[in-house]
């Protein structure tokens, strides 16, 4: 059979025409062309080979094709080459000859990054490399053997006291000098391999701790792209760096790289239901690879993704499909795969939310830091020999100091290099402290279910009543210079979104205040008569480069809060000072700026506390906020009975009535003994939710409890709903685990206009739907015709929660084989003011459950209560 290089050779020595472009179906189909021009006598013998080609799968076919190259190359000595080949599973390697220099380049210049494949077969890439001897190289790589094997045997989840970073930090160094010299990207890989391999917090933190020791001593200007990667984001939130990728971008670098057509990888999707997955599946299918790929760096994955970010404007799609699609090249064999989709979808799923990767740091610089340094650590043996009491003080200690300076300044980029400086000490609070113009993460409020509950915890303390405003939290920045930044409680930044509120600050800020940083709720506002509006209205507000003169939606700031003045961080200053600086160095602007009308009182106050929350309900507040004034020693916590005040205006369920109150009573209390209570402090502290701050919303009554659900999936709906999704699966959210766990179908509560409107956005092959189950929701009952892409919140009523074989929210929290479920539940409402990282979680369903369980009526109360009735 003629080979390739001798048709080559025919064409270059014609002088009539020149030489067409080849691709790789022209080199590829060869056979088919030469047997069909062979003499007729050799018609028959090479009709055979014909039919023998087209039975072959694509593997063996480029190294049939390629024996034959060399054998042209050998001069005759294909026989013993080809046994070569049968015994080179793991990859082959084979020298094209000198003359074969220009099909080689018309190959690259075709064929780069280019896959053969066919559904159902192996996936084979070729590409010419140059040899060590300046010729060109026909390299077929074993997509399965090109991991990174270095750090497959790193026993990263060990605990941080055995776990010895020198141990493998010279072998990494010298595996990552000879490609490029940074952190690879694989040793990443492993550590999200064995997170997500295990439930256990423990092993979660210790298993990052190790990663980042081995980074901080190996290749420290590595760990800082190392933690925004592993905490799944590029950017802080008040930096608006997107990556702005879409799942078509995704799903075309899948079929690029690996060979897959459509039809291919609905299918996989279809089955694995998480688009990392079908990336490790579709990695898996891909036996050989176009060639050796360059190793993925952490350092260049991360800023792969700045890139991506960064890039807008006119062939924008275009460049950043390249991108992705060098990213999945690069990436070696199939967990990195799997993971370099999962961080482009930014849905990583490993378990290492924020507090997890504070904790580890905290931990890592006690036992480890970079060359050079000279701040002191913490021996592994000393710490090893304290007990376990002793031991969580000093973790405790530590992760204390690195939580203040996130939540003061929530930024890693501020973060790592100080750490990387001078360790985990008490200078950091000062380096990484309050700065204009960089958000603090605010303070939260804990949930109260009614009134009663709020002034029992409260006995002996002084306190102020706030009305709880319908509205956006907004965090209001001013320096010396009069620049004013507004952020939200996400800490986004929103200043073009109010700029009526920018052109007001002036006017607001008093003789002697010259920088200051506050805290209020923006409200819509009817702008003549001061009516409040619904967060609704405010919503319909432009988000972006909203002008004045079209500002349609007029607001009004309530402030409530003051964390900085002058120059001055006032954090640690009690709430009643705070609020003395805020009222009297500001002024008022009636219907524009003001203050959050409030109250100060006691629990003997309960009457008047109880009329204050009506009046907050009446002009469509929330409810109200209930704030201590000054930083006092705990007082004791008296029996709700003891203060008759309270239960005179608070009244009391019916079924705890005569002896059946009592032994409830007495049930109730045998927990409390065991539980230490918390600090009451009247201080700021950013990202805690403390009773200190009490909310009190008119949903969280003892006979009127929600919950923020996120609509996983959903059924077709039958008779009069058959055109609608009717069920619709809810879930709950695991803090822990980071997956989502069923609870509850709902049919009640929707109208018409919501099925409509329902249908049309979760429409079936659409933008918001899912091609199968995804392994992060958690659910054993019946198989739903469609998942959801989680993305939106639903406020949900129910009657009461009960324990289900079916549901598996908060399973282990009050059963081992049960979890939760919710009877009767109703759709009240979108929340479009919350992210599904904002949902209810399943400690807190767990809570009300437990809740639920203590003021529910026992059996010998319900008998003593029948025996009354038929006495």
């Amino acid at each position: 059979m003629s080979s390739p290089a001798k048709k080559r050779k025919l064409n270059s020595n014609s002088k009539s025409s020149p030489a067409a472009p080849r691709n790789l179906d022209y080199f590829f189909g060869k056979q088919q062309q030469n047997a069909l021009s062979q003499p007729a006598k050799n018609q028959e013998e090479h009709s055979g080979e014909t039919v023998e080609a087209s039975n072959l799968t694509d593997e063996e076919f480029a190294r049939k094709l390629q024996a034959e190259w060399d054998q042209e190359a050998a001069g005759g000595n294909s026989a013993d080459h080809e046994s070569k080949q049968s015994e080179g599973g793991e990859g082959l390697n084979t020298t094209i000859a000198e003359d074969n220099v220009e099909a080689a380049a018309e190959i690259e210049k075709v064929s780069n990054a280019r896959s053969i494949s066919s559904p159902g077969k192996i996936s084979v890439q070729i590409r010419p490399e140059p040899s060590a001897k300046g010729k060109n190289t026909l390299s077929l790589q074993a997509a399965g053997s090109a991991e990174d094997t270095i750090t497959s045997n790193i026993p990263f989840d060990e605990s941080p006291l055995t776990f010895e970073p020198a141990k493998y930090i010279g072998g990494l160094q010298g595996h990552w000098a000879a490609e490029g010299g940074n952190a690879s990207y694989a040793i990443l890989t492993r550590c999200f391999v064995l997170v997500n391999s295990t439930q256990s917090r423990i092993k979660i933190v210790d298993t990052l701790v190790n990663l980042l020791r081995v980074i901080i001593e190996g290749d420290p200007s590595s760990l800082l792209p190392t933690v925004w990667l592993a905490t799944n984001a590029i950017s802080p939130p008040y930096i608006s760096l997107e990556l702005g990728l879409g799942g078509s971008a995704i799903s075309k670098a899948l079929k690029n790289v690996c060979g897959l057509d459509s039809k291919s990888l609905k299918a996989l999707y279809d089955k694995v239901g998480d688009a990392g997955d079908v990336a490790f599946e579709a990695k898996k299918k891909q036996s050989f690879t176009l060639r050796k790929p360059k190793p993925l760096t952490i350092q260049g994955v991360y800023q792969s993704l700045v890139k991506i970010a960064n890039t807008q404007g006119t062939g924008s799609g275009e460049i950043k499909q390249r991108i992705v699609d060098r990213l999945l090249q690069d990436a070696r064999g199939p967990e990195e795969s799997r993971y370099i989709v999962r961080t482009l979808c930014q849905h990583l799923r490993i378990g290492a939310v924020k507090t997890t990767m504070l904790i580890a740091l905290s931990r890592a610089f006690l036992l480890s830091k970079p060359p050079g340094a000279d701040f002191p650590l913490k021996s592994q043996g000393e710490l090893s020999a304290l007990k376990k009491e002793s031991l969580a003080e000093i973790w405790s200690k530590a992760e204390e100091i690195v939580k203040a300076c996130f939540a003061k300044r929530p930024n890693y980029n501020d973060l790592i290099p100080v750490l990387l400086e001078i360790g985990v000490c008490d200078e950091l609070l000062v380096r990484c402290g309050l700065a204009l113009h960089i958000p603090l993460r605010p303070m939260l409020g804990s949930i109260t279910r009614d009134l009663s509950e709020m002034l029992t915890k409260l006995q002996g303390r002084g306190f102020s009543c706030e009305y709880k405003y319908d509205g956006q939290r907004a965090q209001v920045h001013c320096d010396n210079e009069g620049k004013v930044s507004i952020f939200s409680r996400h800490l986004e930044l929103m200043t073009d979104k109010y700029p009526d509120l920018v052109a007001m600050i002036p006017k607001i800020r008093g003789d002697g205040v010259s920088s200051f940083i506050m805290e209020g709720e923006v409200v819509a506002v009817d702008q003549e008569s001061g009516d409040l509006k619904t967060f609704q209205t405010l919503s319909n507000r432009a988000r972006k480069d909203v002008a004045i003169g079209s500002v349609k939606v007029n607001v009004c700031l309530f402030a409530f809060d003051l964390m900085y003045l002058n120059g001055e961080p006032l954090l640690d200053r009690p709430f009643r000072e705070r609020r003395g600086l805020l009222r009297s160095l500001f002024t008022e602007i009636p219907n524009q700026f003001t203050w959050v009308k409030s109250i100060d009182a006691t629990s003997q106050d309960s009457e008047t506390v109880l009329e204050f929350f009506k009046n907050a309900t009446d002009v469509k507040c929330e409810g109200i906020m209930v704030k201590i004034l000054d930083n006092l020693p705990n007082a004791p916590i008296p029996e709700l009975e003891d203060d008759p005040a309270i239960t005179k205006a608070i009244p009391e369920p019916a079924n705890k009535t005569g002896k059946g109150r009592k032994k409830a009573k007495a049930a109730e209390k045998e927990p409390e003994k065991k539980t230490r209570r918390k600090a009451l402090l009247s201080t700021y502290e950013p990202d805690k939710r403390l009773d200190s701050w009490l909310k009190v919303k008119k949903d969280y009554s003892t006979t009127f409890d929600t919950l923020d659900l996120i609509p996983v999936a959903a059924w077709h709906g039958q008779g009069r709903k058959s055109k609608w999704w009717s069920p619709i699966l809810l879930a709950v959210r695991n803090e822990e685990t980071g997956s989502l766990e069923a609870v509850c179908k709902c049919i009640s509560g929707f109208t018409d206009a919501f099925y409509k409107a329902n249908k049309e956005f979760y429409e079936e092959g659409g933008d918001h739907v899912l091609g199968g189950k995804p392994s992060y929701v958690d659910y054993e009952g019946g198989h739903p015709d469609v998942w959801f892409e989680p993305q939106e919140v639903w406020e949900m009523a129910f009657a009461d929660i009960t324990l289900s074989p079916v549901y598996t929210a908060a399973i282990g929290l009050v059963s081992d084989e049960r979890g939760l479920s919710l009877r009767f539940p109703r759709f009240l409402k979108k929340r479009d003011d919350k992210g599904i990282d904002e949902a209810s979680t399943s400690e807190f369903l767990a809570g009300l459950w437990r809740k639920q369980e203590e003021k529910a009526p026992n059996k010998e109360a319900l008998e003593e209560a029948h025996d009354d009735e038929d006495g």
